[in-house]
């Protein structure tokens, strides 16, 4: 039975053809995500270790994080040059290197900030020469070290990507006004946030403490042990020499690596998770070609099974030679599928890359585990998908090898059993109307609206074969009207086997589902958000710090007069405890305010506002019990320190309106002088502007900004950004999504290609008499052509049509916490999706309609 399952494969290796492309396409995208997260996790952990080489023990403070952080003004840290000596003096010590970390923002030659929307990427350093001048760190590759306070060296990449050159002035910001020094020197770095795709600035020590820390002091100490000395007993001698409040922690070098390791796989596994879905569902529309072909392969090798049955081959070795041809299938195509899966890993750095992942380099790593997983996935799936069929090929009586090979009609009985079996996948709608009438669904809710859409779908694939009959007859109708005797040729061969059309069609279906139904999810979701994106604001500018830093206190005054500037509202935000919990307090000049935004009050008005007066959301007034003329009190400032606030300022606010809820002030609103005094850095959040004549203009941003001091930080909005910014994430995934659904969108296509080629094949004689009654080639070819067209239809109408169902029955996931979410149907991409149909059925006819048409007349006529 061996040899005739490898005689089989070898003999129909034209039709398995397709097969192979779809096992091997959905392989390559199991492999070439495994083989994507270990290379990605592999050049992570291989930057963050030459980023690390030398390093026994690193001291931070921890009044700072390992993640830079610019920090105004200054800033005394528990590290100072008294302990950088001390540590110095320590006789496993070989070197020590103290560090300063903050960020900047950088703008390109030609005025642009660099990476604005990812500061954390945005690394600033000082230059720290060893005893031969030179800081290990950040070697030089052209020009010199900065100096002075007015000099600084960029990352060679950073310095190309801004268009700069070693003389230039580069101007930046760290935190409030743009700075500018001269480019005096370039250097190379291996810190994995650089290489990644983020900035590096270095400054000379002096210039670096100015900035970000204070003059003296320090964030980070690493520490080069002596060769022979015990790593552990170093960075014991280096804790006992810190602060005994716990101000500062040593780590030695191998914990930090480990840690960084740690670190490194759970982030990188998880979008490795995140991917893998993906190709399950690519091989999950794979399972439908796959048992589609061994069902057709079987019903044309019927005379040849009954064969073998009536020399002695028993059920368990039909089966057995089955599964056999699969498993060879499944290997061979699982084969091809690893080494195009490498491909795929090689090209999907980059691709992201260019939409901003900031991934970085790295070799390509093979791991012996991906190529185990790909060959084992892709034949458990084959067997898997061929198992039923084996079993229909074990049940063919010996009596039926002098029967025809002409396939007939499907019986009618077995769709009804279809139909009876459908009420268990459809368990899955009780699961998604539960879902629906949540409002705030959570995690659990998610997986539960998943399980129902996975029991929803099984149950229309299911009844797939009933459904797929009034739908093509009513189809086979419009073709008949329009086609003549081709038209309703189709329509009779898409009839012939309910099951294999709508097997075939279930492919297309899912894809089409997963993508209807994200497309309208994501379509209404975008909706939600540009509605709350400017719900109540009347400003036509929103001024902010692209990097969540504030803006400086007097900057509403400088923008005020800035001619064409009608208003302009200073606000700030402070936290504060309560009795009740925390609170979320907006300081604002209720004058200018009401002229900016459309607060709606339910009580009180916004007027009443002032010192010791607030107004708070209709949520928060009834979740903490209180209306109008209530009093409470709120700890404002301070600090936490072991969990509890201290040097907290506690004050009286008595409650004089109940608004509704925006995104401008979304829990409660005092004077400007209540809040500001205990806002970060005591800083600005936003400035609103009006503009005269209420319209926004390019000239007047230029003049906001030059008023302002034009820093790379600084962010000037109209409404227009403010909403494509807030929408901005939505149309990014969505189009991720697309990219990742159309591997089975594409394996999809295959099936249909698939069944159409094998389906001409089982039909030869009967297109040799149609021939010989006179239906010339370009009417086989249009009949053929229908018939794809008209099974890819009925699963773009299942497709399309569940997607709708499924996103608007799990809007309430779908929607989160959007209150304005409503489903908003996209017409013209629905209406696109339809024409993809459409293009599918046609492309996917070409070659089985040319088979078709090409047959000998007497030789299709004679066939056996």
């Amino acid at each position: 039975m061996l040899r005739t399952a490898l005689r089989n494969v070898l003999a129909h290796k034209a039709r398995l053809v397709m097969t192979a492309l779809a096992v091997m396409l959905g392989v390559a995208f199991v492999s070439g995500t495994l083989v994507f997260g270990d290379t990605v996790a592999g050049a992570f952990r291989g930057a963050s270790a030459k980023n690390l080489d030398g390093v026994a023990v690193a001291v931070q403070d921890n009044g700072t994080t390992a993640e830079p952080e610019a920090k105004p003004g200054a800033f005394e840290t528990a590290l100072d040059g008294k302990l950088v000596r001390r540590i110095a003096e320590l006789p496993g010590a070989e070197s020590v290197r103290p560090t300063v970390n903050g960020r900047a923002t950088l703008a390109a030659k030609d005025g642009d900030p660099v990476n604005a929307d990812a500061d954390w990427h945005n690394l600033a350093v000082n230059y720290a020469p060893g005893k031969d001048g030179k800081d290990p760190l950040y070697p030089l590759t052209k020009g010199r070290a900065p100096a002075s306070a007015g000099e600084l060296a960029l990352d060679a990449k950073t310095a190309e990507k801004a268009g700069y050159r070693i003389g230039d002035t580069v101007r930046f910001a760290t935190d409030g006004p743009a700075l500018t020094k001269k480019l005096v020197g370039l250097v190379s770095t291996d810190d994995p946030r650089v290489t990644a795709g983020g900035t590096l600035a270095v400054f000379d020590t002096a210039t670096a403490q100015k900035l970000f820390t204070a003059p003296g002091f320090y964030d980070e100490i690493t520490v080069g042990a002596r060769p022979g000395t015990d790593e552990s007993k170093l960075t014991a001698d280096v804790r006992a020499l810190l602060p005994e409040d716990g101000a500062a922690t040593a780590t030695s070098g191998q914990a930090l690596a480990a840690q960084q390791s740690r670190d490194i796989a759970q982030s990188t596994g998880a979008l490795t998770k995140a991917l893998l879905v993906f190709a399950g569902i690519a091989l999950f529309v794979g399972v439908f070609i796959i048992a589609n072909t061994f069902t057709m392969l079987i019903a044309q090798r019927t005379r040849e099974i009954a064969l073998l049955r009536a020399v002695g081959a028993s059920r368990k070795q039909v089966v057995r030679s089955v599964l056999i041809e699969a498993a060879l299938l499944g290997l061979a195509a699982s084969a091809a599928g690893f080494a195009l899966g490498l491909g795929i890993a090689s090209v999907l750095p980059p691709l992201l890359n260019a939409g901003g992942a900031g991934l970085p380099d790295g070799p390509l790593v093979i791991s012996p585990g991906a190529l185990v997983w790909s060959l084992v996935v892709g034949v458990v799936v084959t067997v898997f998908a061929a198992w039923l069929p084996s079993r229909k090929a074990a049940r063919i009586a010996p009596v039926e090898a002098m029967s025809t090979v002409d396939a007939g009609p499907a019986p009618r009985g077995p769709q009804v059993r279809h139909g009876a079996r459908a009420p268990p996948g459809g368990g899955g709608v009780p699961l998604l109307v539960y879902v629906a009438g949540l409002k705030k669904p959570a995690e659990v809710d998610l997986l539960t609206a998943l399980f129902g859409a996975g029991l929803f779908l099984l149950g229309l694939i299911v009844l797939a074969p009933l459904l797929s009959r009034p739908f093509i007859a009513l189809t086979g109708r419009l073709t008949e009207r329009l086609y003549g005797v081709s038209g309703k040729l189709a329509k009779e061969n898409a009839l012939r086997n309910p099951r294999r059309t709508a097997a075939t069609a279930s492919a297309l279906m899912i894809g089409l589902c997963l993508i209807t139904g994200l497309t309208v999810a994501a379509q209404s979701a975008d909706r939600a958000v540009a509605a709350e994106a400017t719900t109540g604001l009347a400003a036509d500018y929103r001024i902010s710090n692209s990097a969540y830093r504030g803006i400086d206190k007097d900057a509403a005054d400088k923008v005020a007069r800035v001619p064409g500037v009608s208003v302009a509202a200073p606000v700030a935000s402070a936290m504060g405890q309560t009795p009740g919990g925390y609170l979320h307090l907006t300081g604002a000049d209720p004058g200018t305010l009401g002229k900016v935004t459309d607060l709606r009050f339910t009580s009180g008005s916004l007027t009443d506002v002032g010192p010791g007066k607030v107004a708070l959301s209709q949520e928060l007034a009834q979740e903490r019990g209180l209306a109008v003329g209530d009093t409470f009190k709120a700890e404002l400032g301070g600090r936490f320190v072991d969990g509890a606030r201290e040097g907290a300022t506690e004050k009286t606010f008595t409650v004089v309106g109940v608004f509704e809820k925006n995104r401008t002030v979304e829990e409660a609103l005092g004077s400007l002088g209540d809040v500001l005094p205990y806002a970060m850095d005591k800083r600005l959040d936003e400035v609103l502007v009006k503009a005269d004549g209420g319209a926004a203009s390019s000239s007047l941003d230029g003049k906001i900004r030059d008023a302002l001091g034009n820093s790379p930080l600084l962010k000037v909005q109209d409404r227009d950004q403010i909403v494509a910014q807030e929408t901005g994430a939505v149309g990014t995934v969505l189009n991720m999504m697309y990219g990742l659904l159309g591997m089975a969108v594409l394996i999809a296509v295959l099936g249909v290609v698939n069944t159409l080629a094998m389906s001409v094949f089982e039909r030869t004689r009967e297109i040799g008499m149609l021939r010989a009654i006179g239906l010339d080639r370009a009417g086989i070819r249009q009949m053929v052509r229908l018939e794809s067209v008209i099974i890819c239809l009925f699963g773009a109408a299942l497709g399309i049509g569940s997607g709708i169902f499924l996103a608007w029955l799990n809007s309430g996931v779908a929607g989160g916490g959007l209150p304005a979410y409503e489903t908003v149907l996209p017409w013209l991409r629905l209406g696109l999706f339809v024409v993809l149909a459409l293009v599918v059925g046609v492309l996917a006819a070409i070659w089985p309609a040319r088979r078709a048409a090409r047959m000998d007349v007497l030789g299709a006529v004679h066939s056996a």
